[in-house]
């Protein structure tokens, strides 16, 4: 590419999910929009298109099926059609699906662009890269010559093997704001006109919403990093500083989306939204309050149990948190302690009675217990699924994905009968990739079925059953 060609017009892409089983809980590509966000504020013209775009209707005419039902809240299901299992998935006796439009309408969506001088490819769960790779072979067949950068989390985490196997002409493991000044200048021989300060998530630009083609629902950035370095969790491979933005201009965002865009669902994916309470979630929940915004809020990630007071918990009734989700994990005293220490028993005890208090009830506030970590048993899960329901509150598994470069990813390889360390696809939760003889499938399905009785316990119990 010469100078004299260059146009400055970049292609987003966020690819499709291969997976046994994925679903829409405040989904967006949120690095890929900053990303944007950040090339038009140095000129560049920038198109995304979204793979997983749940409004697609072309999607679905050649099968007359329905829009995949969707929540008022901004969740719902992804179209999906199922596909050929990799080879080395074949033994496991699970349907598997590509989540998202067709390959069809993806290219007719493509034909109608003008070629860009460059495509740059965002990417989730390490185990979601076959989805990566064929939304880049067809990025290549409809687009020669245009050359490819990949980012995102499946780069970060397993930069050799997306290298190797991505067919991406560039991978770049850095942030959108860090790798913004080499990307200019290796596409379009210039230096960037406008960097976001360094460290100061608050100089960063919105990020580019109005490019999707349609947007139901807005997730918020207000942290990136963690405090706590539990053994489970990447956050700190990630992002290893711990940054924080304004709480008012937090506010000042959510209340754009909301007054220009229409936007009434918010959700919050940060690891440590409630860390330090009276640095942000306190003055975010008052001046949303005080700006009477009325809004819904939603946080599927996973809150943190031990800084929920009686105000704090009031204060979210009233700021309009309807989806809360807190993460802690298991029961066991000595596994608290081995995984991170960020909650105990009597953190559960306390926040759920401060939540009901506040006007929750216990089909509300969801409690993340994982279940298939390295050694764990299943008496242990089901001890923690019966503290839970216990405490009042609805349990909820999550099953462990393990992750490269964690506390726990030794302990993982050691435990897996997969080869975790070669092939990212076997890191998927759904396999259950470290389970051993104290905690077996049908165990699983057990397990999955008692907390699934819990939960509709709990709302009979609400509706008076």
């Amino acid at each position: 590419m010469t100078k004299g060609n260059v146009k400055n017009t970049v292609l987003l892409v966020n690819p499709w999910i291969h997976d046994f089983a994925a679903y829409d809980f405040w989904i967006k590509p949120l690095g890929l929009l900053y990303l944007g966000a950040l090339l038009r504020a140095n000129g560049c013209r920038v198109t995304v298109v979204d793979c997983l775009n749940p409004f697609a209707t072309d999607t679905l005419q050649p099968v007359r099926r329905p829009l995949p039902r969707r929540s008022s809240f901004g969740e719902g299901k992804f179209f999906k059609e199922e596909i050929k299992k990799p080879s080395c998935l074949r033994g496991i006796p699970r349907r598997y699906h590509r989540y998202g439009i067709t390959p069809n309408v993806l290219r007719q969506e493509l034909s109608r662009l003008a070629p860009p001088d460059v495509i740059m490819v965002g990417s989730m769960m390490t185990y979601w890269y076959t989805g990566v790779i064929a939304t880049i072979e067809i990025l290549k067949e409809t687009f020669p010559g245009v050359p490819i950068v990949l980012g995102g989390n499946y780069v970060r985490l397993s930069a050799e093997h997306a290298r190797a196997n991505s067919g991406a002409d560039l991978v770049v493991t850095e942030t959108a704001e860090e790798a913004l000044p080499y990307l200019l200048r290796e596409f379009f021989h210039r230096e960037a006109s406008f960097l976001p300060l360094t460290g100061k998530l608050d100089s960063l630009p919105y990020p580019a919403f109005d490019l999707l083609a349609r947007c139901d629902q807005v997730p918020v950035m207000t942290s990136r990093g963690c405090p706590f370095h539990c053994s489970y969790c990447a956050s700190n491979i990630l992002n290893p500083r711990f940054l924080r933005r304004d709480p008012i201009c937090v506010t000042d965002e959510i209340q754009v989306w909301r007054e220009r865009h229409g936007i009434t669902n918010f959700s919050f994916y940060d690891d440590a939204l409630l860390i330090r309470p009276d640095e942000l979630i306190v003055p975010l929940l008052k001046e949303i309050i005080r700006r009477n915004l009325r809004c819904q809020f939603h946080c599927p990630n996973g809150l943190h149990l031990k800084e929920v007071t009686t105000d704090i918990a009031h204060l979210m009734f009233a700021a309009g948190f309807r989806t809360i989700r807190f993460g802690f994990e298991t029961s066991d005293l000595d596994r608290q302690t081995e995984t991170g220490g960020k909650a105990n028993n009597d953190d559960l005890r306390r926040a759920v009675a401060y939540l009901k208090k506040a006007g929750y009830k216990a089909e509300d506030i969801g409690v993340y217990l994982l279940c298939g970590l390295p050694g764990q048993s299943a008496d242990e899960v089901q001890e923690s699924i019966d503290f839970v329901a216990s405490c009042g509150a609805r349990p909820v598994i999550a099953e462990y994905s393990p992750i490269p470069g964690t506390a726990l990813w030794e302990a993982a390889v050691a435990h897996s009968p997969y080869p975790i360390a070669d092939e990212p696809l076997f890191h998927n939760n759904t396999l259950l990739p470290c389970c051993g003889k104290n905690l077996t499938g049908e165990n699983y399905q057990r397990l999955k079925l008692m907390t699934r009785s819990r939960g509709a316990s709990i709302s009979q119990n609400r509706a008076g059953v």
